[in-house]
């Protein structure tokens, strides 16, 4: 799926009343979707959008008296685009929902029910997208159907499609290998054909199997047979494939020198299926035996297993042992594995990750069989070169069935669970089982919240800072404090990873008070560096909800001797806009001590200027949405330059974040920002070096 953490939705509202709109895009947030929304006013402002612009869903008032639903229905359905329409709705009958379908909405979104809400904003977006995915793949698959055409027209291997044992495409050298003139000379004719009568019986036998769905033979060695009735040794190799929509078998027959050692033909068909460095199978050859299962899976209902390895710490391991002997390395751990394997196929499929293949393993047996690898590599000392390392590996798993049938996914799912062992402390199992989706996600959610608290106690958490540079250059030294929760290779995790399963178990207000306990130290600590250094830091709505938050602030403050306005705490405009009142008195609260705060992804919402009149921050920060395309958009550098125009009217200073390039900082220059930070003047790092100056 193309929806990922950091997809937008383009939300288009039609709500008589902003609030409401503003609502449910407030609401869309708190669950962690990322919102660009559109609202129109006028049925002929809708078209126009909708002409004009991408938008991936319409979310339409059924009460509206401005714009009444049947005509936004008549818009929509007749824009010529893909674009789901939901009815929102305080209430609901069954008139009202035969209505609503027979006008072409989708679906109905009760208001008064968030859950359900939420469930069918989210069902038509991923069916919106399942759609635009496969008309994407279905252009690609014709583009290659294309290519693939012209390659086999061009290539000197002899390339056949045969369909139930008969020919429907055949190439110029194949042709010419059997001693036809043209493809109408062997169209529909039997593959039995070409095949000389000693050889025809165990050929015959051969296709059966294949029309049962087993998987082919890598090879077959066989006597052809020319149009001249002269037989020649030859050799075919099978691969499944489709032509014009239709399931069939790609041969390729190669002509045999009749001198050729078999032995020796067999051993180095053997040794290109090998890595060189580590015995096992190569990721090529590893991966067609991985799509025959998975083929298997989705036309045979089969089940298999499939693992990657990687050892933990691999870094730190070449440090070691010395980056010529990381072959060396991967040689041991797939001896290792492979003493472990128990008859599934083993490969070397990456530069330091290995893959096992079970086929026929149950969830049980794919875990136990994981679990055992895991063991055998925490118990056992390697031998590389003259080091000896006792090397624990993190293990990434899915069990192969009907309902996970791509080799896409399935490798997908097991990169992340690689990526999750990794994450949350190595030396462990993560195993994805399609049919056991709920027990799987119960595990990794514990497995998470135990490596939060584990930060929380030990000092897990990394800190990241990033300057915030000011344009008219007034010398200020600030910085933005980023929290990270680090793996065990020193790899840092995403806070989405994390912080909705923190939000979950009542861990945002601790989190919360780590990390502005550590911020306050370390001004504390610069400030006796003779340094005065400004720290911005995140803060989630929990902050805003404590209302002993204010006195750990001030405490923590007075014990450092830091004064408070060098922390500004950051909340995004979504939590403030709907936890209005505790805002303005967790702002209050601050500026009793001197400290100041900061609204994030501000213009992000439907009408972020309103908020100002009734809260106003020490610093507005620019949604990073219209850094994505501020050079090309004349609508983002408008917004951008009147949120800068009405903040400093206000006498509240701007910063934009994520800039890409210079041309944005020319742009942010004349449009009056204040503060620039991004990678393209310099990354967050786990130092605060930047000159200010």
């Amino acid at each position: 799926m193309a929806i990922g953490k950091d997809t937008a939705l383009r939300l288009m509202l039609v709500d008589d009343q902003v609030n409401e709109a503003e609502a449910i895009v407030s609401s869309l947030r708190n669950a962690g979707i990322a919102v660009r929304p559109l609202r129109a006013e006028t049925i002929d402002e809708l078209a126009s959008i909708l002409a004009q612009q991408q938008v991936d869903m319409v979310l339409a008032e059924y009460a509206s008296t401005q714009m009444p639903f049947a005509e936004v229905a008549m818009v929509v359905t007749g824009c010529g685009r893909d674009v789901p329409l939901l009815a929102v709705l305080d209430g609901i009958t069954d008139e009202i929902l035969d209505s609503v379908q027979a006008q072409g909405a989708q679906t109905v979104a009760l208001r008064g029910r968030p859950q359900q809400f939420l469930k069918n904003v989210r069902t038509e977006w991923h069916d919106l997208d399942a759609r635009r995915s496969q008309r994407h793949l279905e252009a690609q698959m014709r583009e290659t159907e294309r290519r693939c055409d012209m390659l086999i027209d061009s290539s000197r291997e002899p390339i056949a499609y045969i369909h139930e044992g008969m020919h429907i495409r055949a190439n110029q050298a194949y042709l010419e290998m059997f001693g036809y003139e043209t493809f109408e000379d062997v169209e529909g004719m039997s593959l039995l054909d070409l095949i000389a009568p000693k050889d025809v019986d165990e050929f015959k036998a051969l296709l059966k199997r294949l029309s049962k769905g087993e998987p082919p033979p890598p090879r077959h060695e066989l006597t052809a047979r020319d149009i001249d009735g002269d037989d020649f040794p030859a050799i075919m190799e099978f691969t499944a494939a489709q032509y014009e929509g239709e399931a069939c078998q790609q041969v390729i027959f190669r002509r045999q020198a009749a001198e050729q050692d078999p032995e020796l033909a067999r051993q180095v068909e053997e040794l290109k299926q090998r890595d060189a460095a580590t015995g096992l199978l190569n990721r090529p050859t590893f991966l067609g035996l991985l799509d025959n299962c998975v083929a298997e899976a989705a036309g045979q209902g089969a089940v298999h297993g499939l693992l990657l390895i990687e050892p933990d710490h691999h870094a730190q391991l070449l440090e070691v042992i010395g980056l010529d002997a990381a072959d060396d390395l991967m040689a041991a751990m797939g001896q290792r594995l492979d003493s472990v394997a128990n008859g599934a196929i083993t490969a070397r499929f990456g530069e330091h990750q290995l893959a096992l293949l079970v086929r026929g393993s149950d969830y049980r047996a794919t875990s136990d069989l994981a679990e055992s690898v895991r063991e055998a590599f925490a118990g056992h000392v390697l031998e590389v070169g003259d080091n000896t390392l006792n090397a624990t590996v993190s293990v990434g798993g899915v069990q192969i069935g009907e309902k996970i049938a791509s080799t896409s996914q399935v490798l997908a799912k097991a990169t992340q669970g690689v990526v999750s062992a990794v994450g949350v402390g190595g030396n462990r199992v993560q195993l994805f089982d399609p049919g056991a989706v709920d027990r799987a996600e119960q595990e990794r959610i514990e497995a998470w919240v135990a490596r939060i608290r584990g930060a929380l106690d030990s000092e897990g958490f990394r800190l990241d800072f990033q300057p915030v540079i000011a344009l008219q250059g007034d010398g200020s030294e600030t910085y933005e404090m980023f929290l990270r929760l680090h793996g065990s290779d020193g790899v840092p995790v995403e806070a989405s990873t994390y912080l909705p399963i923190a939000e979950e178990h009542d861990l945002l207000r601790p989190i919360d008070r780590w990390a502005v306990s550590r911020a306050i130290a370390l001004i504390g600590e610069r400030l006796r560096a003779g340094k005065r250094t400004s720290v911005l830091l995140s803060v989630s709505q929990e902050a805003l909800l404590d209302p002993s938050m204010p006195a750990f602030i001030a405490e923590q403050l007075a014990s450092a001797g830091v004064p408070g306005d060098q922390l500004i705490l950051a909340v995004p405009e979504a939590k403030v806009f709907t936890n209005l009142h505790a805002a303005q008195e967790f702002a209050g609260a601050l500026a009793g001590f001197g400290s100041r705060m900061a609204l994030e992804h501000f213009g992000a919402g439907l009408n972020s200027l309103q908020t100002l009149q009734h809260f106003e921050p020490a610093l507005l920060k620019i949604d990073p949405q219209f850094m994505d395309d501020l050079s090309k958009s004349a609508d983002s550098q408008a917004r951008v330059r009147e949120i800068a125009q009405q903040a400093g009217g206000r006498g509240i200073r701007t910063v934009a974040e994520r800039v890409q390039d210079a041309s944005s900082m020319t742009l942010l220059f004349s449009a009056g920002v204040d503060y620039v930070q991004g990678d393209f003047l310099a990354p967050a790092g786990p130092d605060m070096t930047y000159d200010f100056s």
